[in-house]
């Protein structure tokens, strides 16, 4: 079930470190891959954003089960690549996400919360 997603960011690559990045990169991206392959995810999308003056330069979004995700976080190579990440470019960061069934649900907890501010008025 694909009830969970891992947003992976990274801002601009820290100068002089330009080479390391694209390496990076590309390791990164033959990780997630093979986690498809191994059918520890279902998917995995790289997007890199057009020139806008934040500080988002690109991200991926791994689609998958939110379980397998929690132990693919937790995982030394994945955690060994997000340690190189940070070295190398600024702003990085894993942020999980909530998708598909589980998503219903969170919008039914918040519906719920919001109905009880309103009622008590604040």
């Amino acid at each position: 079930m694909t009830d969970a997603a891992l947003f992976i960011r990274w801002g601009a690559t820290a100068p002089g470190r330009e080479r390391k990045s694209v390496e990076l990169f590309g390791e990164s991206l033959r990780y997630l891959t093979s986690l498809i392959e191994t059918g520890r995810v279902a998917s995995v999308e790289p997007f890199f954003l057009e020139p806008h003056g934040g500080d988002l330069e690109g991200f991926f979004v791994v689609r998958g089960d939110q379980d397998e995700l929690n132990r693919i976080r937790s995982d030394d190579d994945f955690q060994r690549l997000a340690v190189r990440a940070q070295v190398v470019v600024q702003n990085f960061g894993v942020i999980g996400a909530i998708t598909g069934e589980r998503l219903n649900k969170h919008m039914a907890w918040f519906t719920e919360a919001a109905k009880e501010v309103t009622a008590g008025g604040g």
